[in-house]
């Protein structure tokens, strides 16, 4: 059975520094799992492998099929983790160009994301990319008022009514929320939307194990129930509250001590570029679970070997305040052998015969020795393969392991105050209702002179219009009873 296995050779860290946290380690772990079914905290997520509701999974399953039955394209509708975790779990497991594929080789609908910015490039082009294929949408928040995903929904609602009217159009929409209240559940409710629950006690950053990841998951021809199946093993195999036997805790333990150390960057290395959006995953975890009271490891991530021809440099000799925990996967899925050259001008013929993956790990294994005699501890977090199990476990072992280590830290790792922040300011300025007066006209100046590079029709002040734009115009007029029908109902609800 695969597994999931931490090396602290690297780390500099003396087993006795470990053993320190044993008692706090298992207060901790206590302390977790009596709250585990209070529905006021936020660890549904703890015991969720093992308690997953079944009928909402085979619901998800069955949407899925019906999206790759009839869509070429899945737009996900999210930002943070509402996004996130499922883009991490679809890009590790599937052809590294899957979306370039084409159909009958991929055999499952191109998977897209929007709702994640506010730029309208991004969205235009993305509707550009879309063109006249048949799209399905999954829209991801838990109030339905997050600014980006609201817009992006509003916007794709309306590009989808356009082009197949409003009857069929909600049956292409599907909508992960709140299983009672909100405006997206409202919307929901009023439209007849096929809807999935995000659970009131797992927040956004611990929630792929949920619809909220589940259902992008299952569209892009990943087996979910396996993915479970290796969460809840490591579910089982981290209940030992021993930290002698539990390298989840142990990771959690060594942040803490390097953190100590003044050691205040982590950045988490991947040889294996399918694990770019893990990297972003596990970014977002630790950083909004750590990150207060001024205090937290700064979570960062490189991608190697390619960064270390741009951040190679700095981590080697620049300021000692970095280590690097390093995901290996043992077996790579594929592999390609080195042939020989008569010539021999590039100077490689020393490898003819080696495959590929062998030079990469070879490579691992240098840098990681370098860096550690730089003074840049190493944790190496090694996977047997890359696949729905052992991807599994590794979301549940940095869940569990960021509980513990913000806990050790002293903060609550399940709520983001600072986050507000930023909105309230846009929100002022915006002159959004109930938000007062900017105060900060001098940020808004920043903007006044660049109005002329936005792509504006002049005398609407309409944002410029994509081809796929003009195309959903032109359907439009082929259903002006059915619009006026629709436009005339929202209106009516609205007064």
């Amino acid at each position: 059975m695969e597994n999931v296995k931490l090396n602290l050779k690297y780390s500099r860290i003396l087993s006795n520094e470990i053993n320190k946290y044993s008692e706090k380690v298992a207060e901790i772990h206590d302390e977790l799992h009596a709250k585990a079914n209070n529905k006021k905290e936020f660890l549904g997520w703890l015991e969720l492998p093992t308690k997953y509701d079944k009928k909402e999974v085979e619901k998800i399953k069955k949407a899925a099929k019906k999206i790759q039955s009839d869509s070429e394209v899945l737009v996900v509708i999210g930002i943070g983790g509402s996004y996130l975790g499922a883009r991490a779990v679809i890009e590790a497991l599937t052809n590294t160009f899957y979306n370039y594929l084409p159909q009958s080789q991929r055999k499952t609908p191109m998977v897209l994301y929007v709702g994640n910015n506010l730029n309208p490039n991004y969205i235009n082009d993305l509707i550009e990319l879309i063109g006249t294929k048949d799209l399905s949408i999954n829209v991801v928040s838990k109030s339905g008022t997050t600014t980006e995903p609201a817009i992006a929904f509003r916007i794709f609602r309306e590009l989808l009514e356009n082009k197949y009217g409003l009857k069929e159009a909600q049956k292409r929409i599907y909508v992960t929320t709140d299983k009672k209240k909100g405006a997206l559940k409202q919307i929901a409710d009023e439209e007849k939307y096929t809807t999935f629950v995000i659970p009131d006690n797992i927040g956004g950053r611990y929630s792929v194990l949920t619809a909220v990841g589940l259902l992008p998951i299952a569209v892009a021809g990943i087996d979910i129930e396996k993915l479970l199946e290796g969460a809840r093993f490591a579910q089982e195999k981290y209940l030992d509250k021993n930290l002698k036997y539990n390298d989840c805790y142990k990771y959690a333990v060594a942040r803490n001590i390097l953190y100590g150390k003044e050691k205040n960057i982590e950045i988490l290395v991947s040889y294996e570029p399918k694990m770019h959006y893990m990297i972003e995953w596990w970014k977002q975890l630790f950083g909004e679970s750590e990150g207060k009271d001024g205090k937290a490891i700064y979570p960062t991530g490189a991608e190697f070997t390619t960064d270390l021809h741009s951040l190679g440099q700095y981590i080697q000799e620049g300021r000692r305040n970095l280590f690097e925990t390093v995901i290996n996967i043992k077996e790579s899925e594929s592999d390609i052998n080195i042939h020989g050259d008569e010539y021999d001008l590039d100077e490689l013929n020393y490898l003819v015969g080696k495959s590929l993956d062998y030079v990469n790990k070879k490579a691992m294994e240098g840098t990681i020795q370098a860096h550690v005699e730089g003074d840049v501890p190493n944790i190496v977090i090694t996977m047997d393969k890359l696949n729905e199990y052992t991807i599994g476990h590794l979301i549940y072992f940095f869940e569990l392991a960021c509980a513990m280590s913000g806990k050790i830290l002293g903060i609550n790792p399940f709520d983001q105050p600072g986050v507000e922040k930023y909105k309230t300011n846009m929100f002022i300025l915006l002159g959004k209702p109930g938000y007062g007066k900017a105060t900060t006209q001098n940020i808004s100046e920043l903007n006044e002179e660049k109005t002329d590079d936005v792509k504006l029709d002049k005398k609407t002040t309409k944002p410029h219009k994509t081809a796929s734009q003009k195309v959903n115009e032109e359907k439009e007029e082929k259903l002006p009873e059915e619009k006026s029908k629709s436009k005339r109902g929202r209106k009516k609800k609205a007064e």
